[in-house]
């Protein structure tokens, strides 16, 4: 549907590099990356506010890389919800659908299916003052949708709104998305957006993406250190990796020789390797744990991290594994700085590159 081929702009300092992306008819692509990424930059290149200096931008097989942007029929929503101060909600919906000079019964249907699929007919004669956030992006939601675009595109647009809010928002547009089927590039560093939204994950890191891939891949097979880190797997570690009867033992240390431990995981890669394992995927208990998982250690809790719904806790095993237990279990197990206890972790949750 889309295809971006060797895209390159530089602003200032900051350069986009070499970006190449194919986004198919109807999928939700989300652009995962931290601030400074390069994610808008490149909305503003496939929008057409700024002309890249290298590359193509294809939209259903046609070049439109220097295509004017409003002949380009793609739908922008940012996070500052630029609606129009003058106009009413009813006018800031339908102003779009004035360029496109259709009869007054089918800009009706359309005004009427738009604010009936987001729920916002009852906001049609206020100004958008007097609105909330999540009311202002619903109704720059609709203005984007109504001009049926070829392609919608969303920049931080659930960024500014309370995490509630941020959370129904989110899934009104996977219903919407499944409505509609509209091809969507949804940029964010919003992990939680992304993992609701996404059919697949593009992360971008100063100026290129890094990786790309479904959102499992994303965050539980990482392919480098950075994407590793942004994406949340907190136990990442060097080592050395031997692979013996199609299991790997990778020694890990932390600073001295002594304190080398060694982790098993389900992969064939040898010599200098990383290691990666989410820490949701660590069991804790005082007692020693009956398992079959390979990954079994003894060791002392030396900080609690109370994250409300969840509490992180680092174990000391002679490196520094962290460990997520739910409120309850916390409690429950009486764990203390200085407790004394033993985690567990399967090789098939260690991902190595």
């Amino acid at each position: 549907m889309i295809e971006l081929s060797n895209l390159s702009k530089r602003v200032g300092a900051f350069s986009l590099t070499g970006v190449n992306l194919k986004v198919r008819r109807g999928e939700y692509l989300v652009v995962l990356g931290p601030t400074g990424s390069g994610k808008t930059l490149l909305l503003d290149l496939i929008i057409g506010r700024l002309n890249p200096d290298g590359g193509r931008i294809l939209l259903a097989g046609k070049d439109v890389t220097h295509t004017p942007p409003e002949e380009r029929n793609i739908g922008i929503v940012y996070q500052e919800c630029l609606l129009f101060p003058h106009l009413s909600v009813s006018e800031n919906i339908r102003f779009g659908l004035k360029s496109q000079k259709l009869p007054g019964d089918e800009t009706n249907r359309r005004f009427d299916g738009i604010v009936d699929l987001l729920n916002i007919r009852h906001l049609a004669g206020r100004n958008p003052q007097t609105l909330s956030g999540g009311e202002k992006q619903r109704v720059a939601l609709a203005r984007a949708l109504v001009i049926r675009p070829e392609v919608l595109l969303l920049d931080e647009t659930l960024a500014s709104l309370d995490p509630n809010t941020r959370r129904e928002l989110a899934d009104e547009l996977k219903l919407i998305h499944r409505r509609l089927e509209t091809t969507t590039i949804h940029v964010t560093h919003n992990f939680e957006e992304a993992l609701t939204l996404a059919d697949r994950i593009a992360v971008m890191q100063q100026g290129g993406i890094v990786q790309i891939g479904p959102p499992g891949d994303i965050f539980r097979t990482p392919q480098s250190e950075f994407v590793a880190t942004f994406t949340g797997a907190e136990n990442l570690f060097e080592g050395l990796s031997n692979v013996k009867e199609g299991l790997a033992e990778i020694s890990v240390r932390n600073g001295a020789p002594e304190h080398a431990i060694r982790i098993c995981s389900a992969t064939q890669k040898e010599g200098k390797v990383w290691v990666a394992f989410r820490p949701e995927d660590v069991l804790i208990s005082r007692e020693q744990i009956k398992t079959s998982a390979r990954n079994c250690y003894r060791g002392k809790i030396r900080s609690i991290s109370d994250n409300g719904i969840v509490t992180k806790v680092m174990v000391d095993v002679g490196i520094p594994i962290k460990s997520l237990v739910t409120r309850r279990s916390f409690q429950d197990l009486s764990l203390e700085i200085n407790s004394d206890v033993y985690i567990s972790f399967k090789a098939t949750e260690v991902h190595v590159f």
